[in-house]
């Protein structure tokens, strides 16, 4: 069964001053695909992730969703499209409980608040409904800002550094109940990640940025396996071709 392309890139250029994180970037993305963003700080993963959701505009090429071009579309409509995304840093109510918090997304996606419970059983957090989200562990604050992104049920879900701040024993508990969440919802999702043993283990492509261009672009153990991107990104002695020492993080 083929794959549709649910995400195309053309040409995308965007420059800050001197600094240019976005160089003539042109990919498309398969729908129901798992995609890791990698690179260094200031590579251009998130200027990628902001342009995709509407939050930076580029200064040339295009973006379409599907055959819809979206290039300059608002975030919120974005959003309504079917493309959301969570934070690296948790964009929640902090004195407001999680099931609140849960409801005032739905308002906004124009759902039943009666949701509220589903959205949060479907990441594993509704013995913390009633908890406030201020109060919460990192790893469980995260899983709850991911549930309020994916309210709506997008077609695509951007995720910036999913495990950044969590503790170690509890990464792969978060990714685990993402993705099934995922793919309960038939949801393609992107993420930004350092952590490569995270990228390794969950990622059916990757993407290497530096310098705002892609240097890189297969599956996580050809990716980390590429020259370019041990010495660029990860470092030379920082994973083994076969991936034998575990994480590295970028």
């Amino acid at each position: 069964m083929n794959k549709q392309t649910i995400i195309r890139a053309t040409g995308l250029q965007k420059s800050f001053g001197s600094v240019m994180p976005a160089r003539n970037i042109t990919v498309s993305i398969e729908e129901h695909s798992i995609v890791g963003l990698i690179g260094t700080n200031g590579a251009g993963k998130t200027t990628f992730v902001n342009m995709l959701t509407g939050y930076i505009r580029p200064d040339s090429g295009d973006i379409h969703f599907y055959d819809k071009r979206i290039t300059g579309i608002a975030p919120r409509n974005i959003t309504k499209l079917g493309i959301a995304r969570s934070f690296q840093i948790p964009q929640l109510f902090a004195s407001q409980t999680a099931r609140e918090n849960v409801e005032i997304a739905l308002a906004i996606s124009g759902f039943p608040a009666t949701f509220a419970d589903e959205s949060l059983a479907r990441l594993g957090v509704l013995e913390f409904s009633e908890t406030p989200s201020g109060t919460l562990p990192e790893g469980t604050r995260k899983l709850l800002d991911i549930a309020l992104a994916m309210v709506c049920k997008p077609k695509v879900l951007l995720l910036d550094e999913p495990t950044s701040g969590v503790a170690a024993e509890e990464k792969f508990d978060v990714m685990n109940r993402v993705l099934d969440a995922a793919r309960e919802l038939d949801v393609t999702v992107l993420f930004v990640e350092h952590d490569m043993e995270i990228v390794r283990r969950y990622s059916d492509r990757v993407l290497a940025f530096f310098d705002g261009t892609i240097i890189a672009d297969g599956t996580a153990e050809v990716v980390l396996a590429d020259p370019k991107v041990r010495e660029l990104i990860i470092g030379e002695t920082a994973v083994s071709v076969s991936g034998e020492h575990g994480a590295a993080h970028a």
